[in-house]
């Protein structure tokens, strides 16, 4: 099994920018931890980080018949981006949104999610081991598709 895991806006920033909301961990050390997730689960885990939406939405078609599974932190882009939401659409890719922070405990703009009508779940409030349950969401809805 192959997922994909892409980090939206300032996700590169973690560990840097507002701790009290997104911890102290940095993006080298989320990698790392995913990659231990997909070392212990056995699978094949791919990291795309990007501040730029079109790289975001180009990177989502080349998952096109080579990925089995998307987590996305689309940061900022999660609530205003039709066009990453028409990318995910279009390859119909078992997708899973995870937040590190619990959106719903933010500003009022931060509710709404392009990503969540085209992803299996959501996930948020957990900090980094959002991802862990992201991960093992999308192991779990591929051994049900086999």
């Amino acid at each position: 099994m192959k997922i994909l895991v892409i980090n939206g806006p300032n996700i590169n920033m973690l560990g840097i920018r507002e701790k009290d909301i997104y911890g102290v961990e940095t993006y080298e050390q989320l990698k790392k931890f995913i990659q231990m997730i997909g070392e212990e689960k056995k699978i094949h885990i791919e990291h795309f980080q990007s501040n730029i939406e079109g790289e975001i939405v180009t990177r989502i078609q080349k998952a096109y018949g080579n990925i089995d599974g998307i987590v996305i932190n689309a940061a900022a882009y999660t609530h205003y981006s039709i066009a990453i939401m028409d990318a995910l659409k279009s390859v119909n890719i078992p997708t899973v949104e995870v937040h590190i922070s619990n959106v719903f405990k933010r500003e009022e703009f931060r509710h709404k999610s392009y990503i969540a009508p085209v992803s299996i779940g959501s996930i948020c409030g957990f900090g980094i081991y959002g991802y862990k349950l992201a991960v093992e969401a999308l192991i779990n809805e591929y051994s049900k598709e086999k």
